[in-house]
C-alpha cells in the first residue's frame, strides 16, 4: 500500500505558479472581454438583441470568467493548504492536474455542454493574442500537470486511501465537525435506503426528516433568537454536500426550508418572522417554493398567477408547476399578481400560504387548490406537482413585509444563496459518483485484474476527483462572500454553472465504468444519472445561469 510522500514545508513553487496562472487567465479574461463588448454593448448598456445574437461568445466568455475563478481559487486553496503545512501529497496532484488541465482547455476550447466548445476565437481571440498571455508559469503548469504519471499516482493514492475521495480539506473545526456529523447520518440512515425510495417513487420517511430537524438541519442559518444555529452559507455547503451524496432528494429537503427562511429573515415583517422563522428552525413547519408557471420557466416576471384581496384574505387563481414537496408541506412562499394592470415584475407579490398537509391519498385537503402530480426520472423523494388554485384563500396579513408590489425583488434578495446550495448538492452527487465508480472499479475483475488498473478507468475516477474539487472551491468561496454580506451573484452563478456540468460528467463517466451494470436499476449509479442531470437545469438553467453572468460582465453600469 502507497504512503503519501513528505513535503518540504519551504516548498512554495506551486502556490507561486498557480498564482501567476490566475493573474494570466485575468488578463485574458480582460482580452476577451473587451472583445466581446464591442459586439453587444451601445453607450455603456447591453442590447438584448445583440446579447442573444452573440450567445456562442457569451456564453463562452462566461465560461472563460468561471474557469478564471476556479484557477484563482485553487491559487487561493493551495496557498491556504500551504500556510497550515497542510498540501499533502494528494492534493497537490489535485491542484497540479485541475491547473493543468483547465488551462490547457482556456488556451484550446472550454466544453460548455456535450457538444459545444468555446475556443478563443468565439470571443474574437487570435492564436498570438492567447499565446501572449500564456506566461512561462502557465506553460509549465499545463506541461507538468495533467500528465499520465500524475494521475496514474494520484489514483494509486486514492485506491490505498478511501478519505482520498472526499478531497476536502482546509475547513474550520466547527464545519469540519457538522461535515462528520452529516457523513455519518448520511451512511447510516440514507445511503443504504436512497435506491429504494427513488425505484418505488416513495417520500422520504418523516422519521428521517424528524432526524434531520434534531440535527438542525432546518435551522442551520437562521438566527439563535429565532430558535436556529445561525451559522454562515457554508455551513449550508457543507450540510447540503454531505446529505446530497446520501440522497440529492434528503440534502434538498433543507433547500425549501432554507429559501422560506431567508424570504422571511429579508424581507418578513416583525410579526411574520417571530411566527414562522422558530417553526421552520425546528421542523415543525416544512415549507415550500411556489414560482414557476407552465410558460414562464426562467421568465418570472411574466407569471400570470394572480391574488385577490377580498376583505381580510388574498383569494388565489391560477396555475403553477414544478413544485418540489407540496403535498407534505405547511406553508408556500407563492409569488402572484396582485396587479393585473402592471404586467411585469412590479406588480407582483409573495405570499406566506398556510395549507394543511395532505397524503398520497388526499394530497390537497384544501378548498380552491388541486393537483397532478409531474412524473420524473430522478429527484425523487418529495414529488413534483403542477398545481391549480381556483379561489384557494391566503390571510391578507400573509404578505410578505406588508406591501404589495415587492415579490420579486424579494424573491431575487434569494437567488445567491439558492445557487450557492445548488452548487453543493451538485459537489455532493459527483462526491456519489465518484466513490460508486471507485469501489466498483477496485471490485469489478475483469481479464484477472481490477479494472482500477486500467488507465482510461482510472483517469475517468481522477478527473472526477480533480473537478470534484474544483467545483467545491468555487462554491465555498461563494458562500463566504455571501458571509460577508458581499454580493456575490456572480460566484454564487459560477458555482452552480461549474458544479452542474461536473455533477453531470461524474455521473455518466461512473456509469461508463460499471459498463452494462450502470444500465441496470439496481444499481445506484442508475439513480445517480438521473439525479445529477437536473441540476443544470433547476436554479437557473445552464444557458441562463450563462446569459446572467455574461451580462455582469459585459454591462458598464453593474
Amino acid at each position: 500500500m502507497p504512503t503519501a510522500a513528505p513535503r518540504p514545508k519551504a516548498d512554495h513553487e506551486l502556490a507561486e505558479l498557480a498564482q501567476e496562472a490566475a493573474t494570466a487567465l485575468e488578463t485574458l479574461l480582460a482580452d476577451a472581454t473587451t472583445k466581446v463588448r464591442a459586439r453587444v454593448v451601445v453607450e455603456g448598456h447591453v442590447v438584448n438583441k445583440l446579447l442573444d445574437r452573440e450567445q456562442r461568445a457569451t456564453h463562452g466568455l462566461a465560461w472563460l470568467a468561471t474557469y478564471t475563478e476556479a484557477v484563482r481559487q485553487l491559487a487561493a486553496y493551495t496557498a491556504r493548504m500551504l500556510g497550515s503545512d497542510s498540501l499533502g501529497e494528494i492534493e497537490e496532484h489535485v491542484v497540479r492536474i485541475g491547473l493543468g488541465e483547465y488551462l490547457a482547455q482556456v488556451a484550446g476550447g472550454i466544453p460548455i455542454s456535450q457538444g459545444e466548445i468555446a475556443r478563443p476565437a468565439d470571443f474574437g481571440l487570435t492564436q498570438a493574442q492567447v499565446a501572449s498571455r500564456m506566461v512561462p508559469a502557465v506553460e509549465k503548469l499545463i506541461a507538468t500537470g495533467n500528465t499520465a504519471e500524475r494521475r496514474a499516482r494520484l489514483s494509486e493514492l486514492m485506491r490505498a486511501d478511501a478519505r482520498a475521495t472526499i478531497g476536502m480539506c482546509g475547513l474550520e473545526e466547527t464545519l469540519e465537525s457538522i461535515r462528520d456529523e452529516m457523513r455519518k447520518f448520511a451512511d447510516s440512515e440514507v445511503i443504504q435506503y436512497a435506491q429504494g425510495w427513488h425505484r418505488t417513487n416513495s417520500y422520504i420517511p418523516l422519521e428521517i426528516i424528524k432526524q434531520m430537524s434534531e440535527l438542525g438541519v432546518f435551522g442551520l442559518t437562521i438566527p439563535e433568537e429565532f430558535g436556529g444555529m445561525g451559522l454562515g452559507k457554508e455551513s449550508m455547503c457543507v450540510v447540503s454536500e454531505e446529505l446530497s451524496r446520501g440522497y440529492i432528494g434528503v440534502g434538498s429537503l433543507g433547500t425549501r426550508s432554507e429559501i422560506a427562511a431567508e424570504l422571511i429573515l429579508g424581507s418578513g415583517t416583525t410579526d411574520q418572522k417571530n411566527k414562522w422563522l422558530p417553526k421552520i428552525a425546528s421542523g415543525e413547519v416544512l415549507p415550500t417554493a411556489v414560482f414557476t408557471e407552465p410558460n414562464t420557466g426562467s421568465d418570472l416576471a411574466s407569471i400570470k398567477t394572480r391574488a385577490v384581496r377580498e376583505g381580510d384574505v388574498y383569494k388565489v387563481y391560477g396555475n403553477k408547476t414544478w413544485i418540489t414537496h407540496p403535498v407534505r408541506a405547511d406553508l408556500m412562499t407563492l409569488l402572484v399578481r396582485t396587479n393585473p394592470k402592471e404586467s411585469g415584475h412590479r406588480g407582483l407579490s409573495m405570499l406566506l400560504a398556510e395549507k394543511p398537509r395532505g397524503s398520497d391519498e388526499k394530497p390537497f385537503p384544501a378548498a380552491g387548490m388541486t393537483g397532478t402530480e409531474i412524473e420524473v426520472l430522478g429527484y425523487r423523494g418529495m414529488k413534483e406537482y403542477e398545481i391549480a388554485f381556483d379561489g384557494f384563500e391566503v390571510k391578507a396579513e400573509n404578505l410578505l413585509g406588508g406591501v404589495e408590489g415587492l415579490g420579486f425583488k424579494q424573491l431575487m434578495q434569494t437567488f445567491e444563496s439558492a445557487r450557492i446550495q445548488t452548487a453543493a448538492r451538485a459537489v455532493g452527487v459527483a462526491q456519489s459518483a465518484m466513490e460508486q465508480a471507485l469501489g466498483y472499479a477496485q471490485n469489478r475483475v475483469q481479464f484477472g485484474v481490477p479494472i482500477a488498473d486500467f488507465p482510461r478507468v482510472a483517469d475517468k475516477i481522477v478527473m472526477m476527483a480533480v473537478e470534484i474539487m474544483i467545483a467545491r472551491q468555487l462554491t465555498y468561496y461563494a458562500a463566504r462572500e455571501k458571509d460577508s454580506g458581499r454580493r456575490c451573484d456572480l460566484e454564487a452563478g459560477m458555482a452552480k454553472l461549474l458544479a452542474a456540468r461536473v455533477a453531470w460528467a461524474a455521473a455518466d463517466n461512473a456509469v461508463q465504468i460499471h459498463g452494462g451494470n450502470g444500465f441496470a436499476l439496481e444499481f445506484p449509479v442508475s439513480r445517480i444519472l438521473c439525479d445529477a442531470r437536473i441540476l443544470s437545469i433547476f436554479e437557473g438553467a445552464a444557458e441562463i445561469q450563462a446569459q446572467v453572468i455574461a451580462r455582469r460582465l459585459l454591462d458598464d453600469s453593474n
